[in-house]
């Protein structure tokens, strides 16, 4: 007769998972709520969202066991904290965006915002565990609640982004699966930690033990491919334009830095194997990768006449910017990341957000209201709404005093001192390309007057809250250079107790 098992509350370590389970219990609840009373105003559930994101993040702040729980699936070290917190703080930004003047379709559903928190949960799992099957349940349920949030919108070129979202990320998912069976084929374990133990034992990863080594390449290039398309990294980018452009704009800023950051840290404890392993042949793949994404992309950005799609191929380049501090493998290139990718939501945040505010409702389905030739004169209609627009684009295109500045300095610092110097030259090239393509809309709506086809009517979507919220943005964008310090000491606190 079998015994029975026997498993002690405390053994568990329930409170690894007690973040995650306040969104879930946030998503259902916001259904319960919309079940017994119905046609309830979109700003209550943008408000329910945001409490339980708060509370989701005093709860982790809270923690204070053991980074082990579950079962060891979970693993809550500095850098599954320092991630989620990033990963909640831009979720609270986005979803703020919701209290906006329009009521558009997908505001009407109360299954808009629990897909919201579902989302957010599903990325706390990827960065909270390094188990590869908790990593593949996070990513689905993410991408499941990504794939629905973009569709709700109830456009065709939304329901057409969805899909080829949705097609795509199959393609990717099942490359994750391919890739993870391979490494448990090798290693007879999925948690990377464990892999790690047998990949980089004497002799595993080299030419001599040739049949390992092949199969290592070729897991390799499924788990690869899966983390690119997540990470949009060049050439696994080309669905980011249509995609963005599908969604409205607060959704496309969300995708552009949330699910991101939690891609930056599956890549960062996956990749970092064979980094100190010194595998040659991977290292160049990365290194190769990391260029093209962030050149590519730029130069394609340099002939886009639309803000949106602009932005979308910029985000694919400060992507790429910021997986050079994976390739790096450093300490200092890790904390880079971080503080890069901090300073990046807040200023993707207000370039979105300003899209968002500038939205109307009378456009055609295919047709773009973000088009340079309608921000023409735009200094001259609305000086206001065109001078923070102007300086969330001087942000990104990394021009000091802004905060997006400070973040590629201590990147190209991290690369130069760490030998990289031709990755930290391609870094500044870059930064010049994307300074050109940034200052061209901001040309468009100061040296130009109101052109034939331009948009006369601004801020049609704004309200006292969403103003608020950007202006916070605002500030936050030009007093950055006082928050480095606080901020690089928080990080590098975090980063190095994970043993980063």
């Amino acid at each position: 007769m079998i015994e029975p098992i026997n498993i002690s509350l405390d053994s568990l370590n329930l409170g690894t998972i007690a973040p995650i389970s306040i969104a879930i219990i946030g998503a259902l609840g916001i259904l319960l709520t919309d079940i017994f009373n119905k046609n309830k105003h979109k700003s209550l559930y943008v408000i329910l969202v945001v409490l339980f994101l708060i509370f989701d993040l005093f709860t982790l702040l809270s923690f204070n066991g053991e980074p082990r729980g579950l079962f060891d699936l979970m693993l809550v070290d500095g850098i599954a904290i320092l991630s989620q917190c990033i990963i909640i703080g831009g979720s609270i930004l986005f979803i703020l965006l919701g209290l906006s003047k329009l009521r558009l379709q997908e505001f009407r559903y109360a299954e808009y915002f629990a897909l919201y928190l579902f989302a957010v949960a599903g990325f706390q799992f990827m960065v909270s565990s390094d188990s590869l099957i908790l990593i593949f349940v996070g990513l689905e349920t993410s991408s499941l609640a990504l794939y629905t949030l973009i569709a709700m919108h109830n456009r065709m070129v939304s329901i057409e982004a969805a899909v080829k979202y949705f097609t795509m990320g199959a393609l990717a998912a099942a490359f994750f699966v391919f890739g993870s069976m391979i490494f448990y084929a090798i290693t007879g374990t999925v948690e990377l930690a464990q892999m790690a133990q047998v990949l980089t034992q004497d002799g595993f990863l080299s030419m001599e033990n040739y049949s390992n080594y092949i199969l290592v390449l070729v897991g390799f290039a499924f788990m690869f491919a899966a983390i690119g398309f997540k990470l949009s990294l060049f050439p696994y980018h080309v669905w980011v334009p249509d995609v963005y452009q599908g969604s409205t704009s607060a959704l496309a800023g969300f995708i552009s830095v949330v699910p991101k950051i939690a891609g930056f840290v599956v890549a960062l404890r996956f990749f970092e194997i064979f980094i100190h392993a010194n595998d040659i042949i991977i290292q160049t793949i990365l290194y190769v990768t990391v260029i093209l994404t962030m050149t590519i992309p730029n130069l394609i950005a340099l002939q886009q006449k639309d803000i949106k799609r602009m932005l979308a191929y910029s985000s694919i380049s400060n992507t790429g910017m910021a997986m050079a501090a994976i390739a790096i493998g450093t300490q200092q290139a890790t904390n880079a990341l971080f503080l890069y990718w901090i300073l990046f939501t807040i200023t993707n945040f207000g370039a979105f957000g300003m899209l968002w505010l500038n939205r109307g409702k009378e456009f055609k389905d295919y047709e773009s209201p973000y088009t340079f030739v309608k921000f023409s004169g735009l200094a001259q209609i609305s000086p206001f709404s065109a001078s923070i627009l102007a300086l969330f684009l001087f942000a990104l295109s990394g021009l000091p005093p802004f905060a997006l500045f400070w973040g590629k300095m201590y990147l190209i610092s991290s690369a130069v001192n760490s030998g990289h110097i031709a990755l930290a030259i391609i870094m500044v090239l870059n930064s010049v390309i994307a300074a050109y393509y940034y200052l061209r809309p901001i040309s468009y709506m100061f040296l130009r007057d109101v052109e034939q086809g331009a948009n006369t009517e601004f801020m049609q979507n704004a309200t006292t809250p969403t103003k608020s919220i950007v202006g916070f943005a605002v500030f936050l964008t030009i007093i950055a250079v006082l928050l480095i310090d606080p901020l690089l000491n928080i990080i590098s606190t975090l980063v190095s107790n994970s043993g980063f």
